[in-house]
């Protein structure tokens, strides 16, 4: 090829290159979006004031549209879940997701949007730590039960990565003292490691049905009477 060949087809190649990076690299995370929601918790509290000593549960929609009363009766529990979250968000969002309250623990779920939209094991790893550094700093003692990014249908290919997310935030809670994994994404799984049955969820494949949130509950709670929360 030419120089002026080679020239002439730069710009393309140029523009060509610059595509591929782009889908490579996440979708942006604007935790402002979430300004509303986080205001309606606030708002919340003001006409009906959260309990001292309840457990707090955060992250994304898993959380949020899970009916945490029916699974802990005559448990004091706090639902800060919001929708389509990533753990960039729940960190910016700290203070009013769990720094104004006065939990007994801190039970947290995300990380599943946060690979969907590109991000990586290690992101996603540290910022699990973050989360975790903060809320230890901020409730001196009191445990936080971090639950493993679960294994789904509709985000099967994503289970690789999930898992190695996984086997990190064990590590993590296993030397750190007051620090709790909930595995809720091994029994999930299907014979020899495969894809869960699809009786865990509702029919979009991705959020957990009845059975998935009862199945949960079992696991969370043996985690919590482990750190002294439940009896």
């Amino acid at each position: 090829m030419t120089m002026q060949g080679f020239q002439a087809i730069l710009p393309a190649l140029i523009a060509f290159t610059t595509l591929i990076s782009r889908a490579d690299e996440p979708t942006p995370i604007d935790p402002s979006k979430w300004d509303a929601e986080i205001a309606a918790f606030a708002e919340r509290d003001a006409k009906t004031p959260p309990p001292k000593g309840g457990l707090l549960f955060v992250g994304s929609s898993t959380i949020r549209m899970w009916d945490l009363e029916t699974s802990w009766p005559g448990e004091e529990v706090l639902n800060n879940g919001f929708g389509g979250s990533t753990l960039p968000d729940a960190i910016h969002h700290f203070e009013a997701l769990v720094a104004t309250y006065e939990p007994r623990a801190v039970i947290l779920y995300s990380g599943d949007n946060d690979l969907s939209r590109g991000r990586s094991v290690s992101q996603v790893t540290d910022d699990f730590k973050t989360f975790a550094t903060l809320s230890q700093k901020t409730h001196s003692g009191v445990p936080v039960v971090i639950l493993a990014i679960k294994p789904s249908v509709k985000r099967w290919s994503l289970w690789s990565r999930m898992a190695q997310v996984n086997e990190a935030v064990k590590a993590l809670c296993e030397k750190t003292p007051g620090l709790f994994y909930a595995d809720v994404a091994t029994p999930m799984l299907g014979p020899d490691g495969g894809m869960p049955s699809a009786n865990w969820f509702k029919k979009d494949g991705l959020h957990l049905s009845p059975k998935g949130y009862a199945e949960w509950t079992k696991v969370i709670s043996g985690v919590l009477r482990e750190a002294g929360v439940l009896k």
